[in-house]
């Protein structure tokens, strides 16, 4: 599995490609739109912005894979979000738009893994990679967004 310097280093050029191409580049990886997930800490409080990608997008809303490429540890971002739910989302480096997280329930995760791995099956191999049950996150648009 990927170490943390490894998808700190990938976000990070990421980052950086979008910047210097004046998002030109960037915004979409693999078919699907890359977004800015900004938590915050659930031990140190400060936020901490991620980009992913969202395979499912629907209705103002997205879904995220907490994969870290088929780690056995949920990423960083997914624990802080489970502390605390409302999070801010930025699509194509457009503004910050409030929205709440929730990990998809076993019967939403049914319905919606077969769509993301149809469309992006790198997400299935990192399934085979690990023991634990990859969770998705649904990002829906807080009331009043």
């Amino acid at each position: 599995m990927p170490p943390d310097f490894t998808l700190r280093a990938t976000n990070t050029a990421h980052r950086l490609l979008t910047r210097l191409t004046f998002g030109r580049l960037g915004h979409r990886i693999a078919g699907m739109p890359s977004l800015e997930l900004t938590t915050v800490g659930r031990r140190s409080g400060k936020e901490h912005a991620v980009l992913l990608t969202a395979p499912i997008v629907e209705g103002g809303g997205y879904v995220v894979v907490a994969s870290r490429a088929g780690d056995d540890r949920h990423p960083a971002w997914y624990h802080n979000l489970l502390a605390r739910p409302e999070v801010t989302v930025a699509v194509q480096g457009g503004p910050r738009v409030p929205m709440l997280a929730r990990v998809a329930d076993p019967a939403e995760r049914a319905a919606l893994w077969p769509r993301v791995t149809a469309g992006h099956p790198v997400y299935a191999d990192y399934q085979t990679r690990t023991d634990r049950e990859i969770p998705l996150v649904l990002l829906t648009p807080r009331d009043g967004a």
